[in-house]
């Protein structure tokens, strides 16, 4: 993908998984977008090792959007854990 693909993925996803997991998380859209893009990175490693997909993000399809997504709400979690707030 190229640029520009993943800065409007990792936006998507990581406004999707803030509205799935809502609550007070730091930044504005950029940190969305990074948190979005990393979230990502997460789910095709993730993917990966669990022997579905080729274990990163591809495409611009709704499969790699549910893997950002995933891998999105995997890193909320851990910051919120980590920033000791409620997740």
């Amino acid at each position: 993908m190229g640029i520009l693909s993943w800065i409007v993925m990792g936006l998507l996803a990581g406004a999707l998984a803030q509205w799935i997991m809502p609550g007070k998380d730091p930044g504005g859209i950029i940190v969305t977008i990074l948190i979005g893009i990393v979230g990502a990175l997460i789910g095709g490693f993730l993917a990966g090792l669990l022997g579905i997909g080729e274990g990163r993000a591809v495409d611009f399809d709704l499969g790699s959007l549910i893997l950002a997504v995933i891998g999105a709400l995997i890193l909320l979690w851990l910051y919120r854990k980590v920033a000791g707030r409620p997740a």
